[in-house]
């Protein structure tokens, strides 16, 4: 295989491991403790919540936070991940179901985040929109 060839499959596999990562840890916070979410944000963060959109940590943390249910518990089908434009960031989009704690139907939601790597080299979400899917 090219030496080329191979570094954009190395940096696909990485692109792909971290994504996963990030996706479990994200929705792990959801489910458990969703007030820590906020420590993935930052204050130029931007959420789009069913088209409403908030922007930096400590709101995106408050509108988490205040969402009109308490226990949830999230399935996820897909996972879609690549490497973005801005150096070392992944644009990560993910499908599933949201199961909520006195509810019989899961609800089906759609995802996108895009990471950016801090000065330190962690990842911190810059972008996240979120779609409950009616059909």
């Amino acid at each position: 295989m090219p030496v080329c060839s191979r570094t954009k499959l190395d940096m696909e596999d990485q692109v792909e491991v971290v994504a996963r990562a990030f996706v479990e840890h994200y929705y792990n916070l959801f489910d458990s403790n969703r007030a820590s979410l906020s420590s993935l944000y930052q204050p130029s963060s931007i959420l789009s919540f069913e088209g409403q959109s908030i922007i930096g940590a400590d709101q995106i943390q408050q509108k988490l936070s205040g969402l009109p249910f308490g226990q949830c518990q999230h399935f996820i089908s897909t996972i879609d991940s690549q490497p973005s434009a801005v150096a070392r960031s992944i644009i990560v989009f993910v499908t599933g179901s949201l199961k909520l704690l006195d509810e019989e139907h899961p609800l089906k939601f759609s995802q996108m985040f895009q990471l950016i790597p801090t000065l330190d080299g962690t990842l911190f979400v810059q972008n996240d929109i979120f779609r409950l899917n009616y059909a």
